[in-house]
């Protein structure tokens, strides 16, 4: 690393730590102000509020990261064009890209790491701090019953079985009242009613009066019946996982429960294999935030290369006109993305134009804005 990229590195990771801390204090402030009364409603203890917030750390940096990365660059940009350091470097014969080339180096390393937060630790940091929220009600306040989803229908279209669960116990993966319906690749069909199915050794243990109904192909035939206390069925595929996946995506009826919902690559991408034949409103919604996930750490180099033209080219005079109008672009571009995510999950674009035009139109803009700096 040359010198002078170590040197335009410090000068804006210093910036960029004070912007990230104060955003983060900022932000966990503004908000522990408004869900106190929410916190005193479930009893939660200090170490409790301190937990919670430590879970929600990576869904909060998803927002703050790029705003931080957009002020420190346009703070030391307009820093180094104040002081002519950017006219001496390019006297010096330092091209443009060449000297924002470690500001695009830490636009890309952030990506990445909003990449990782968004896929691994967002999802399960939504869940865990729900989980410390109501730790502290007693079962009879609803605490225990806030584990159990009831009436859940669950139709695996992949491998043409229905289970219908009276009652499912998010935690233990306990389920109650099962009846499930098997239409197997000979035609025939299998059907199976229990009172009780646990999930045990990696596999799905049917117990309490379990009785099967076996189909003939023909379908004239009488069904053939058998009943027992216990049945293993490690043949089935429908995992906690991806049953949790499945009452997770079955409540996104609308676009604003699927902005609030916290959904993986994974989940997604395994849910839409799992049903193929999804109706077109819910199939854009998916579609629009598979794209989105992949489209939304990509904030960080759009945000450097909207800073980029506007810090780099302020002078003496123009500096505040300089930071105004990137934060102002910035700003607009983050409405743009959320507008057309809703135009991609109501089915007026393409999902995948909607999550990455915002991103396309700000990096061209940025691109063009920095080969025209003088």
């Amino acid at each position: 690393m040359r010198l002078l990229d170590r040197y335009l590195l410090r000068e804006l990771l210093v910036p960029l730590g004070y912007c990230l801390g104060g955003f983060l204090l900022f932000w966990i402030s503004f908000d522990l102000l408004s869900e106190l009364n929410h916190f005193q409603k479930q009893r939660l203890q200090v170490l409790d509020v301190v937990e919670y917030y430590l879970v929600k750390t990576p869904e909060l940096l998803l927002v703050v990261i790029p705003i931080a990365l957009l002020l420190a660059l346009l703070y030391a940009l307009t820093n180094h064009a104040r002081h002519q350091e950017l006219t001496a470097m390019r006297a010096a014969g330092v091209g443009v890209w060449r000297i924002t080339l470690p500001y695009l180096a830490v636009g890309f390393a952030f990506s990445f790491i909003l990449f990782g937060l968004n896929e691994f630790c967002v999802p399960s940091g939504a869940e865990a701090a729900e989980e410390i929220a109501n730790r502290r009600l007693s079962p009879q306040e609803g605490a225990a019953r806030r584990q159990w989803q009831t009436n859940l229908f669950f139709n695996n279209t992949h491998d043409n079985r229905v289970w219908q669960i009276g009652a499912y116990n998010v935690k233990t993966h306990e389920m109650r009242d099962l009846q499930m319906d098997w239409r197997l690749p000979d035609g025939s069909r299998q059907q199976f009613n229990a009172d009780r199915a646990t999930w045990t050794n990696r596999t799905w243990l049917l117990w309490g009066s379990v009785q099967k109904l076996a189909f003939p192909p023909s379908g004239t035939d009488l069904p053939t019946r058998s009943q027992a206390d216990l049945l293993l069925m490690p043949e089935l595929s429908e995992k906690p996982a991806r049953i949790k996946s499945e009452i997770k995506i079955s409540k996104l009826d609308s676009i604003k429960d699927a902005k609030k919902a916290q959904l993986s690559i994974k989940e997604i991408r395994h849910y839409l294999q799992w049903h193929p034949r999804l109706e077109a409103k819910k199939y854009a919604l998916l579609m629009t935030k598979l794209h989105n996930r992949f489209a939304t750490p990509w904030t960080c180099v759009v945000v450097a290369l909207i800073a980029i033209p506007f810090g780099a080219a302020s002078g003496r005079l123009n500096v505040f006109v300089g930071v105004a109008s990137s934060i102002f672009i910035c700003f607009a571009y983050f409405i743009l993305r959320e507008l057309s995510l809703a135009l991609g999950s109501g089915s007026y674009v393409d999902p995948w134009l909607a999550a990455w035009a915002p991103n396309m139109f700000f990096s061209v803009t940025g691109i063009i804005l920095t080969f025209r700096i003088r």
